[in-house]
């Protein structure tokens, strides 16, 4: 049984995916099982997958790659809510005690699981007293610690150093304010998807009912605030390169605003 599981989403990655899978540390690797859920993509994304667990280089403790790491495949595109529930449901079904979501396209740090696993796991030793320095977004006094989150706006100027386009700045930084006013405790950086969850948080979830979008990782988020669970963030650099994004940011913005107005009316 592993301790952590690790689900990466993954739709027309073919071009980042390896570098993703070779940027988690062993350390990390060695107590993880990690799943690529591809959904449905155009390209050679299956292949880069098995090119990177045949090679030879690719090792943990003596054991081949393809010991820690599984692929599926939906057969068409069922979009980003189907992936994250997919794989939110194959982690608990492996028993691990902590599950993360590490994109394939290579936005997020997959070199800092670590240290998200290890604070989750700090957190879960200690009592839920206040005795010990928590991260931004997190309730002194509050219950279990249900996540831990990357911010890309913790460390000021970072999101413009990464080059995150102008209109994702603007548009992220108004609905996290607005969000802020919504939701019980406050975060820096509500719509990164780099997120490691604590297992036994997840499984008070009715996956059946949550968002089949994007707007499922803020969906979570709202839940895990209403019920009175810890959040964390910690800071993870920002990454743009030029890539295609798939997301479509009106359809995501009112998504997103309806989350909002919906925990406005359960104040």
């Amino acid at each position: 049984m592993p301790d952590y599981f690790i689900f990466v989403p993954a739709y027309n990655v073919s071009a980042t995916l390896a570098d993703v899978l070779g940027r988690i540390p062993p350390a990390v690797m060695e107590r993880a099982e990690v799943l690529v859920i591809d959904d449905g993509s155009k390209d050679d994304t299956r292949g880069t997958f098995e090119r990177f667990i045949a090679d030879k280089e690719c090792a943990v403790s003596g054991k081949a790659c393809a010991d820690h790491l599984q692929y599926e495949r939906f057969e068409r595109n069922l979009g980003y809510g189907a992936v994250v529930k997919r794989g939110i449901s194959e982690g608990l079904r492996s028993g691990a005690k902590f599950i993360a979501c590490l994109h394939g396209d290579g936005q997020y740090p997959a070199e800092k699981l670590d240290e998200f696993f290890a604070h989750l796991e700090s957190a879960r030793n200690q009592p839920a007293n206040g005795s010990c320095n928590e991260p931004a977004g997190v309730l002194p006094d509050g219950g279990m610690l249900a996540l831990v989150q990357g911010s890309r706006r913790l460390v000021p100027g970072a999101a413009r150093a990464g080059n995150m386009p102008l209109h994702k700045r603007l548009g992220g930084a108004f609905l996290t304010a607005l969000e802020n006013l919504a939701f019980r405790q406050k975060l820096t950086d509500r719509h990164s998807g780099f997120i490691v969850y604590n297992a036994e948080f997840l499984k008070t979830l009715d996956l059946a009912k949550l968002s089949p979008s994007f707007d499922i990782d803020l969906e979570i988020i709202s839940i895990a605030d209403a019920r009175g669970y810890r959040l964390a963030e910690l800071p993870i650099p920002t990454r743009y390169a030029g890539e295609t994004s798939n997301l479509n940011v009106v359809t995501y913005g009112l998504r997103v605003l309806r989350q909002t107005w919906r925990r406005f009316c359960l104040r």
